[in-house]
């Protein structure tokens, strides 16, 4: 057995050493199987690079890639995955917010024929508003895309090669990852742990990023979007037909003396908003059809440690 742990890096320079000393202590000294680390940095401008490549020179083991610019996490993991040789692939952040020994439990759990490991939060160390933030994602995961997402979710995950092939097949732009990994619909299960808060640097994961998240799950796992345009479309029209009724009865039975511009004015308004919001929903499905036909690649490799050209 070999066990690839995945690290996507991101301005991480005052982690990456701690977070090393914390996986030898608790996996790589107790373990009694192979093992690598792959570490992605994900086009970071501080020295996060150059502290991966020292931690490569300590540990033969540990296998470095950076990529030319940010290409988020979704990329750098897949870049991730593409590298590591082992049977089965632990995902895990680099700043310490999970357990390390968490790793041991979702590989006793493969072990057992699982070919998907999810670690799910069972608590939050963390902001009131975060957490608001993300019970609400996978809330309306749940509800809209993907029913078989934990309740209070997971970041870290094990995956075995035949969960990585699928993955490298499928090949999706604007996607979320983890929701790839539940629509394969692979044996799983699950492992708990309480997420701690952050000790060490802050956190990269803005609002911006979060927004794209949640408008990459639905675009990419639901049909919400659309259906939220056809239902305003019919709300629409069988307000204006009520409305076009009452105001010719209206008309008819002499109610009416001068027509209101005012209302003319906002129904007008509101139905060019109604147009925009479409044209949005339905340019985001055109902007992903036109990216992913371009063809481009999800990331691009800059440098590499030798270790991987060999």
């Amino acid at each position: 057995m070999k066990l690839s742990i995945v690290i996507p890096v991101y301005y991480n320079e005052d982690n990456l050493i701690p977070l090393y000393e914390d996986i030898k202590k608790k996996i790589i000294e107790v373990i009694d199987y192979d093992y690598e680390i792959v570490m992605v940095n994900d086009g970071s401008q501080d020295n996060s690079y150059q502290v991966m490549k020292q931690l490569a020179e300590k540990d033969e083991n540990i296998k470095i890639v950076s990529l030319s610019r940010n290409f988020g996490s979704h990329a750098a993991i897949l870049c991730g995955l593409s590298k590591c040789t082992g049977d089965c692939a632990v995902v895990k952040a680099a700043d310490l917010q999970e357990p390390t020994e968490l790793l041991l439990e979702m590989a006793d759990s493969w072990k057992k024929g699982y070919n998907v490991v999810l670690a799910v939060r069972k608590g939050r160390e963390e902001s009131k508003g975060q957490t608001l933030f993300a019970n609400l994602y996978y809330w309306m995961v749940r509800k809209t895309s993907l029913p078989s997402m934990p309740k209070s979710g997971f970041d870290a995950y094990l995956i075995d090669r035949k969960v990585i092939d699928v993955l490298m097949a499928l090949d999706e732009k604007n996607s979320a990852l983890t929701g790839q990994i539940l629509w394969s619909g692979f044996k799983t299960s699950e492992v708990y742990y309480t997420r701690v808060a952050r000790e060490i640097g802050t956190s990269k994961w803005t609002l911006k990023k979060k927004i794209r998240l949640v408008a990459d799950t639905l675009f990419s796992f639901s049909t919400l979007p659309i259906k939220v345009v056809s239902s305003i479309g019919a709300l629409s029209f069988v307000g204006a037909l009520v409305w076009a009724v009452a105001v010719l009865a209206a008309k008819l039975n002499g109610l009416i003396d001068v027509s209101g511009w005012t209302t003319l004015f906002i129904f007008n308004l509101f139905s060019f908003g109604i147009i925009m919001l479409t044209l949005g929903i339905l340019g985001e499905y055109l902007w992903r059809i036109f990216d992913a036909s371009r063809n481009r690649p999800p990331y691009i490799i800059e440098d590499e440690n030798k270790k991987d050209k060999d």
